[in-house]
């Protein structure tokens, strides 16, 4: 069985994007109860445009409501729930039982699946969960794939399926259990709000020394101790297939379209089969913003090269330029500008079919006819009308190594 490839998607567009290149389901968050506040998110009327795409395009949307809410917010959380499945979606993301219970109440068609948050480290908490009503569940991060292996041969025709977590940012705390950044700026991790302290520089202060900052080691400056590197775990894809995983997913709700292309065209390459080296396989998902890889509990354990504590700056191989749009004018593909392009520049080009290169003409011509040297952040151009829609145009940087 091949799993589902489940992709993130914090607007409309980028949830047209994984579908595009290949994503069988996306995930995404609404205004309220959702996890990632910052994501951008959806509307209610946005959720009901993006499942009727995805049901257009034969593709499963699943929306979060995985916040562990206050008593008085159930309500609110029911009335929400009860408008999404009148719209079709295909699972709600849960991770507090309280609101599976309430929702195993109403009785909705739609499908409960257990969030990651939800802590899930064993096959009888698989089967709890299951007889609360749950069709999935998502795995702990922190399972070896020995552990996910022995889970998956006791669950067995037992009617619950699987979901792990492959590839994208990684939370430095148990399942993202994380009150860092409630005890420093007042925001609830576990309510959407994460600042993601952990990603902060650190030093050592002495208690009789007040004001007398040191470096954790020989580096003036500071450490980032709690700064995990990013997931990426393509290596282990064919055994979690084999194993029975029923879904993949992909982190990353609040990253942009260049990371949802690149992400999820090197795991859709993967499970159809399609030829794509080890090295080919970094080398793509180097291309995008990353903190190092890493290939975290699924191992067996962590280790200090798990963690980025020199840096907590992004790194990556490229730059995105420009991107392609849906919109044909008088004949030319409308292309969007990210960031300042020349005429005649030779830039990597990514689509649904792979990687190629392409020239910008000369001069660049914008959408209201006028010929440009150059075009800036926010322009849109016109190119020839053969290019691709959902098309990446990026600049490609010296190679770093990958971790």
């Amino acid at each position: 069985m091949i799993p589902e490839l489940l992709a993130p998607a914090g607007n409309l567009e980028r949830l047209k994007w994984a579908v595009a290149y290949g994503a069988d389901a996306v995930y995404f968050g609404i205004t309220d109860f959702s996890l990632r506040s910052f994501a951008g998110n959806f509307t209610l009327a946005d959720a009901r445009e993006g499942l009727g795409y995805l049901h257009k395009n034969g593709r499963k949307g699943y929306v979060t409501l995985n916040i562990y809410p206050f008593s008085n917010e159930y309500d609110e959380l029911m009335r929400t729930a009860i408008a999404l499945d009148e719209m079709g979606s295909d699972a709600f993301i849960i991770s507090d039982l309280g609101v599976i219970r309430e929702l195993r109440n109403l009785k909705l068609r739609t499908p409960i699946h257990v969030s990651t948050q939800a802590n899930t480290t064993s096959h009888q908490a698989v089967l709890a969960y299951r007889d609360f009503g749950a069709k999935r569940v998502n795995l702990a991060r922190e399972l070896s794939f020995e552990q996910i292996l022995e889970i998956q041969s006791n669950l067995e025709g037992e009617g619950v399926e699987t979901e792990v977590f492959i590839h994208g940012s990684v939370c430095f705390s148990y399942s993202g259990r994380c009150a860092i950044s409630d005890y420093l700026t007042g925001r609830m991790a576990n309510r959407g709000d994460c600042t993601q302290p952990c990603r902060w520089q650190y030093t050592l202060e002495e208690e009789k020394r007040p004001g007398e900052h040191f470096p954790v080691f020989e580096d003036e400056r500071g450490l980032y101790f709690f700064n995990s590197r990013d997931l990426a775990l393509f290596e282990f894809v064919p055994r979690l297939a084999e194993a029975g995983v029923a879904s993949i997913k992909l982190e990353g709700r609040m990253k942009n379209i260049h990371y949802i292309a690149a992400a999820v065209s090197v795991y859709r390459a993967i499970l159809d089969g399609k030829p794509i080296s080890e090295a080919d396989a970094w080398e793509q998902l180097g291309r995008v913003n990353n903190r190092g890889f890493s290939h975290g509990f699924m191992k067996g354990n962590i280790t200090a090269q798990d963690y980025a504590v020199n840096d907590a700056k992004y790194q990556s191989t490229s730059i995105m330029m420009a991107n392609t749009t849906e919109q044909m004018h008088d004949g030319h593909r409308v292309c969007v500008v990210k960031n300042t392009i020349r005429s005649g520049e030779t830039l990597e080009m990514l689509t649904t079919d792979g990687i190629s290169s392409y020239t910008l003409p000369n001069p660049i011509i914008n959408i209201d006819g006028e010929p440009l040297e150059r075009a800036n952040n926010q322009d849109t151009i016109l190119l020839d009308g053969t290019m691709p829609s959902y098309a990446v145009l990026r600049r490609v940087e010296p190679k770093t190594s990958c971790s």
